[in-house]
């Protein structure tokens, strides 16, 4: 193993070596804490120590790094005290997630460290985000995000390099290719003779290196960093290592072949840069017994100090107030208005949002220069440059570019084509967006629009409205206007709110609805009802397309007194508006285009069942959709759809 010492000095070199024993030394008592239970789970990095360790020291201490489960070397060589991360791994309040998460699940703004998800690849997408946020404020940085050789199988790695690729975004892709991917060996895993031989597809440069070889990890990614920043592109490095233990403790090593533990050991990092280091006569062996003395004693000294934590205080009210981050008072109108199309609304909305916060981008396939599929963002790129942004057909690595923005200090708006293909996108949306403020307490300012909504013949994928799938994840709002004034004022909400919010917009009322609209910036207050109509007989708690069914049903059938109440906003829910509304007619129906089964109007129906029994003067009746996918011919949508059925439901609960 040759060692490359250009630029270094001996006390640099002297400094790596402490960086690389450091971590080795932890984890050999974390073992034994483990067999102690006094943690409760471990992913050992013994033998991979080096890329970590040299990938931190490389880069500057204030650009961000994406680990996985092995890259304590990433936490060492970041000064963050062991004391505080052994009560991470204990799950103790004083870690760093509050005890919300497990083992190197979380990250850390102070110490410039993104927090990854089991899911392993939608972290490489939020590193094109951090970087594009650099990029966007001219700073020379560069973004680091590792993945394994099992994460180069998913999609997401395939999205995010050929997103960064396409947009020339500084990042490092950092792969640690150590054999197995759990327990499936490399011929199982892919087919190509080495994995940086996929930079070439992707128009970006790669290299293949030694990852047992400290300072060929360290000079390889300056290299690339330098790069990176001077030139606005990616590099992919592929590290060749060994696993010496199991994927986790638990999980052992008997699938391993017992020479390739023998072939590695003679590998081992610490091992060869201990000899290069006294083959060059920079250290001795009393200076090497001195330095693990010290370090074990440092240890020992964290040890204790980590393992005393006050014991978990539960309070629910703490829990449930840290899944959002703290919103924005609304801002009341005070322009004149005028007479606007739905769709008309929502692009001034975007005009208006892009004019307040400078810091928000766009993003979404086609939106720039032809406009969108509806042409709601046309003519924003010529006013508004960069910060309206085409992408390459991935919603997943997209949106994960979002939540990099945020990470950045940027808002951003992903556009789905249709709402339909956000599926592409769900793990993004459920997984990191969602859950991460809980997580660590960063804040995804993400907003992702989606046009929705069946009655325009479009067929199974172009006219689903998935409300009821977004509504049951803690940590998202979700949105769904009716009017043009709401679809507006909404819009401007979501954007000056730091949570993710799905913002659903109907098709189908884009260029049929028209109404009064405010003309300067103002928000709607998210989590607020709005009573259309008061009325005696029944109550129709909707939202979207059900606002209009209701409307004109009620205005068809005068005999009935009908209060309708568009509920506007989803998730969070106005408990206090249902509540009344059911309170003034005792009989209540609720409305709504999607689906029945699991649709957004039996988590109403049952709360209303819960909370309002005593109200009510007849059963909560709920009209929806068929149970089936949304079907292309007219006469079969009209039939699919809640509205030919409303008056069958109506009749039910007037005769009661």
């Amino acid at each position: 193993m040759q060692f490359d010492r250009s630029g270094l000095s001996n006390e640099q070199l002297l400094a790596f070596y402490k960086a690389l024993v450091y971590p080795r030394l932890i984890e050999e008592k974390m073992l034994l804490l483990l067999r102690q239970g006094k943690i409760s789970k471990w992913f050992s990095g013994i033998g991979q120590e080096a890329i970590s360790v040299g990938a931190a020291m490389a880069l500057e201490n204030d650009e961000w790094i994406l680990p996985l489960h092995r890259n304590l070397g990433i936490f060492t060589t970041r000064d963050m005290p062991l004391a505080k991360l052994l009560k991470q791994w204990q799950g103790s309040s004083d870690g760093y997630s509050k005890a919300r998460e497990r083992s190197f699940h979380f990250g850390s703004r102070d110490h410039h460290i993104c927090g990854m998800i089991s899911h392993l690849g939608p972290q490489l997408s939020i590193a094109d985000g951090i970087a594009l946020a650099h990029q966007l404020k001219k700073e020379p940085k560069v973004t680091l995000a590792f993945t394994g050789e099992g994460g180069t199988s998913e999609g997401e790695f395939h999205e995010a390099i050929n997103l960064a690729a396409v947009w020339g975004l500084p990042v490092i892709f950092l792969i640690e290719n150590n054999g197995y991917a759990l327990s499936t060996p490399t011929n199982e895993q892919y087919k190509c003779a080495d994995l940086v031989d996929k930079a070439i597809g992707y128009g970006m440069e790669g290299v293949r290196i030694d990852g047992n070889n400290l300072l060929e990890v360290y000079q390889t990614i300056k290299t690339a960093r330098n790069y990176a920043i001077q030139t606005q592109k990616p590099v992919l490095i592929e590290a060749l290592t060994f696993r010496m233990r199991g994927h986790e403790e638990a999980s052992g090593v008997k699938y391993v072949p017992t020479a390739l533990f023998e072939e590695w050991e003679k590998k081992d990092p610490i091992l060869q840069y201990t000899n290069f280091l006294k083959s060059n006569n920079l250290i001795s062996e009393n200076e090497i017994n001195e330095i693990y003395q010290q370090l074990k004693q440092h240890i020992e000294n964290e040890v204790a100090a980590g393992l005393h934590s006050a014991p978990i205080a539960v309070n629910s009210a703490v829990e449930l107030a840290d899944v959002y981050a703290p919103s924005v008072p609304a801002i009341s109108p005070s322009h004149s208005s005028n007479e606007k199309r739905y769709i008309d609304a929502i692009a001034e909305g975007l005009k208006q949002a892009l004019e307040q916060f400078p810091q928000l981008i766009l993003m979404g396939q086609d939106i720039a220069e032809y406009g969108g599929a509806f042409k709601i963002t046309e003519g924003l790129v010529t006013e508004f440059g960069n910060r309206v942004r085409n992408t390459p057909l991935c919603e997943s690595a997209v949106i994960g570019a979002a939540l990099g923005l945020s990470i950045g200090g940027f808002k951003s708006m992903v556009e789905m084509q249709f709402g339909d293909f956000v599926t592409c996108g769900f793990n993004q949306i459920v997984n990191n967006l969602a859950k991460i403020h809980y997580r660590w307490g960063q804040a995804a300012d993400v907003v992702i629009r989606m046009p929705a909504g069946a009655g325009v013949g479009a067929g199974p994928f172009h006219s689903q409205t998935n409300e009821a799938w977004f509504t049951h994840v803690p940590g998202l709002k979700v949105l769904y206007p009716s009017t043009p004034a709401d679809a507006k004022g909404l819009l401007l909400a979501a954007f000056a709110d730091p949570n993710p919010i799905i913002f659903f917009e109907h098709k189908a009322l884009y260029r049929s609805i028209s109404g009064e609209v405010p003309e300067g910036y103002y928000t709607v207050e998210i989590g607020k009802a709005n009573l259309i109509q008061p009325g005696d007989d029944i109550s129709i708690i909707t939202y979207g397309s059900g606002v209009h069914w209701a409307l004109q049903y009620a205005a068809q059938h005068q005999e009935m007194s009908v209060a309708i109440l568009d509920l506007r906003s989803l998730q969070p829910l106005d408990y206090d508006a249902i509540r009344n509304v059911t309170a003034a007619t005792g009989k209540v129906l609720v409305l709504h285009e999607d689906t029945l089964t699991g649709g957004f109007g039996a988590e109403i129906s049952a709360w209303i069942g819960e909370h309002c029994f005593e109200l009510l003067d007849a059963p909560v009746l709920r009209c929806a959709s068929l149970d089936t996918p949304v079907p292309f011919n007219l006469e079969l949508e009209k039939n699919f759809l809640a509205k030919s059925r409303l008056d069958e439901y109506m009749q039910r609960l007037f005769h009661w």
